[in-house]
């Protein structure tokens, strides 16, 4: 057989094979077009929000006493348990008292003997004054002693001085809580030399309750909240505003709180405006340093436009939703948030009210494609509480 049939009979046999094949595909039934996708959608809901602000900050008591050595001497012992809650007038620490009272011993002394000098020159100058009316001793005898009872009197008034101040510094040996709250842990142990030189300083005790917390507000939004303060006061009348204390395990704080004072002045190196607030603390559980979120109702958004965050598709800071028509084709939007209401986000631009926003399925469908909707029920209300957008938080 020649090579030519070799290399073109197989080929005959292909294409024979592919015709018959194509025959058979035509003669079969032709294939039905997919269905549109199925997504879940919801319509936008209008509701008043209120919008809290939230700040972060540290606790403080509101009143921490630096207990130090007021004299000079060694530590003897102390009486507390370290972390502990103490009254006032409770005895924290006592100083080796010997040195102290043998000061005192001695002023005492001292004392009497400046006494008993006055004594004498009292009786010194009763003696002679009938004297010199009698021509029976000079006046300047008299004179003299008269100054020596200015002395021994001027004696007896700094030696009670030196035993007032001996007294004080005795006093000062046993150490006391001036108020009542938390004590810290003690900086200085038994058998140290304190008070030399220096009030050495030996451990602080914090009033917690009430507990303050400071925290910083920018300058932007204290300018926000100033512009509409005559506005939140109309609306409250006389009643505070409520603070709310967010702490760090997700809880808040079963005590509400209020705005006591305000910086007087920004922070040149920060640019925020500090801002402290009192809260009642009655079971001790909030203790100085501890972080948290101060929120606060700043405004209230009338007819606020809420679909569910996970609506809401972010890149590069553009916000966007997949709106289905009447037609049940999608368009996506570029929309400008607000701020979040539990699980929803208020929409501020480029979406009306009643308009269906895909929440599930975003990943199956693309602009201009006809979709499936399937309605799902209207979000949870929840708190209707609003964060701040992230720009203020």
């Amino acid at each position: 057989m020649p090579f030519s049939d070799h290399v073109l009979r197989p080929r005959l046999y292909q294409s024979t094979l592919v015709a018959i094949l194509g025959l058979s595909a035509c003669g079969g039934k032709e294939a039905a077009p997919p269905s549109p996708p199925e997504v879940v959608v919801i319509e936008a809901v209008q509701k008043d929000v209120p919008v809290f602000l939230e700040m972060v900050g540290q606790t403080r008591g509101s009143q921490d006493v630096e207990i130090r050595a007021r004299v000079e001497g060694y530590l003897d012992r102390f009486f507390f348990t370290e972390g502990a809650f103490v009254k006032k007038g409770d005895r924290l620490y006592q100083i080796d008292p010997k040195p102290l009272q043998a000061a005192l011993a001695q002023a005492k002394a001292n004392l009497a003997t400046a006494q008993a000098r006055l004594a004498q020159m009292t009786v010194t100058v009763n003696r002679l004054t009938p004297l010199v009316t009698q021509k029976a001793v000079s006046q300047q005898e008299l004179d003299n002693a008269l100054a020596n009872q200015d002395a021994a009197r001027a004696q007896v008034d700094a030696g009670q001085a030196t035993v007032d101040n001996a007294t004080l510094n005795l006093g000062y040996t046993s150490i006391a809580s001036p108020i009542d709250g938390v004590v810290g842990t003690t900086l200085v142990k038994a058998g140290n030399l304190v008070g030399r030189g220096e009030s050495t300083l030996l451990t602080t005790v914090s009033q917690v309750d009430p507990i303050l917390f400071r925290a910083g507000i920018s300058e932007a939004e204290y300018l926000r909240i100033a512009r509409r303060a005559e506005e939140l006061r109309a609306a409250r009348g006389t009643e505070p505003t409520a603070v709310h204390l967010l702490l760090s395990d997700g809880t808040t704080h079963p005590q509400t709180g209020r705005v006591e004072a305000i910086e007087r002045a920004v922070d040149a190196t920060t640019g925020t405006l500090a801002v402290q607030f009192t809260f009642p603390n009655p079971d001790r559980l909030l203790r100085p340093g501890q972080y948290g979120r101060a929120r606060f109702e700043v405004e209230v958004r009338k007819d606020a436009l809420l679909v569910p965050q996970r609506a809401v598709q972010e890149l590069q800071n553009l916000y966007s939703l997949a709106v289905v028509g009447t037609d049940n084709k999608v368009s996506f939007r570029n929309v400008k948030v607000g701020p979040r209401v539990d699980s929803l986000w208020v929409i501020e631009e480029g979406l009306k009210p009643g308009e269906r926003v895909v929440v599930e399925g975003l990943q199956r469908i693309r602009d201009g494609a006809t979709v499936s909707p399937k309605v799902s029920a209207p979000a949870p209300e929840g708190t209707g509480a609003a964060e701040p957008s992230t720009g203020t938080k």
